[in-house]
């Protein structure tokens, strides 16, 4: 047991290491690059400066809204994937990102957020995947028990459906309009509101504390939902608590950033490589894992093609999709 202690432990330690400087490595790059010798003057003493400013206003809201989008991402992929025991179940299988989706193009079209401000898009975001995930459990509720396969059939057929009301509204949309819904289908940590980002990191952290208290039911769901009858769980609570945690981490993460994806398939599948499918390790070193990997992918967005940059969601799908071709040629992979 003491070994185990001690492994997991260097495995959260490393995971940290590596989120710290992923971190420092996305302060100091981008089109203006601040020496990483003198990164601490500017912190602590370079108030005024324009370096200040850009670390301050431009950078760490971004580093900070990656860490907690990258991690609830991830959190709700773990979450979804043991509740289904399947490796291809993410948080946008579920229809919920498509449900955000059609909140921001209806107000878009609509132009309220020309009229009532800009926060009318995450809200409206917010509203549409909830409206989804409401939809979703009450059509696979079958006298009180939550059908996990209808579950899933019915979130990918709800995400087919939004993605073909997506299409209509672009069709029928100003030029000024579709541009907007491009950029926000494809992504982007570019939110220089303090409260959206304050409520993502409040949520993050609280979604992974929660979490823990079902880390044993999530393992005996990995042995079939009979076994852990037999265990003592009560399965039908515990599948309606662990929807609404992962659906709400995936459904304001969506609403906040746009549709980022491949961040909460391919880190869940690619820790379980590394960490095993013990979910008392697994969730913490997920939810590390992908904040580092948003915010790296986030990074290499800004620099690709500086001064102009990319959605970060195309560098997601890029990266994560050859990191899960490569996951899926291991023989290792743990459900």
């Amino acid at each position: 047991m003491n070994k185990k202690l001690i492994h997991w432990s260097l495995i959260i330690v490393a995971c940290s290491l590596t989120l710290l400087a992923i971190s420092i490595f996305s302060l100091i790059i981008g089109p203006a690059s601040i020496p990483l010798k003198k990164i601490g003057f500017y912190i602590l003493k370079g108030r005024g400066t324009p370096e200040y400013s850009i670390i301050f206003d431009i950078r760490l809201p971004r580093l900070l809204l990656g860490l907690a989008v990258g991690g609830s991402l991830s959190l709700a992929g773990v979450i979804l994937q043991g509740m289904f025991r399947n490796p291809l179940v993410e948080p946008y299988t579920l229809g919920i990102s498509g449900g955000a989706a059609i909140g921001v193009c209806l107000n878009m079209v609509c132009n309220l957020h020309l009229t009532y401000g800009i926060l009318t898009l995450p809200v409206s975001g917010f509203l549409g995947a909830g409206f989804v995930i409401l939809l979703i459990y009450f059509l696979s509720l079958r006298k009180g028990v939550v059908k996990i396969q209808g579950l899933l059939l019915t979130g990918v057929m709800i995400s087919f459906i939004s993605s073909s009301f997506i299409m209509l509204m672009m069709a029928v949309s100003h030029t000024e309009n579709l541009q907007g819904i491009v950029f926000w289908i494809m992504g982007s940590l570019e939110e220089p509101n303090w409260l959206l980002i304050k409520l993502a990191l409040w949520l993050s952290v609280g979604g992974l504390i929660a979490s823990y208290f079902f880390c044993f039911d999530l393992n005996a769901f990995s042995l079939g939902e009979e076994e852990a009858l037999h265990l003592g769980i009560n399965i039908e609570r515990t599948k309606k608590l662990l929807f609404i945690l992962a659906s709400l981490l995936a459904g304001f993460s969506v609403s906040v950033t746009g549709i980022i994806g491949f961040v909460g398939l391919v880190v869940p599948h690619f820790m379980r490589m590394i960490v095993g499918g013990d979910h008392r390790i697994l969730l913490i070193s997920s939810f590390l894992a992908g904040a580092s990997f948003l915010i790296f992918c986030d990074t290499i967005a800004k620099i690709i093609i500086a001064p102009m940059e990319l959605p970060v969601g195309v560098i997601t799908g890029i990266i994560g999709g050859i990191l899960f071709i490569y996951a899926l040629t291991k023989k290792k992979v743990v459900i």
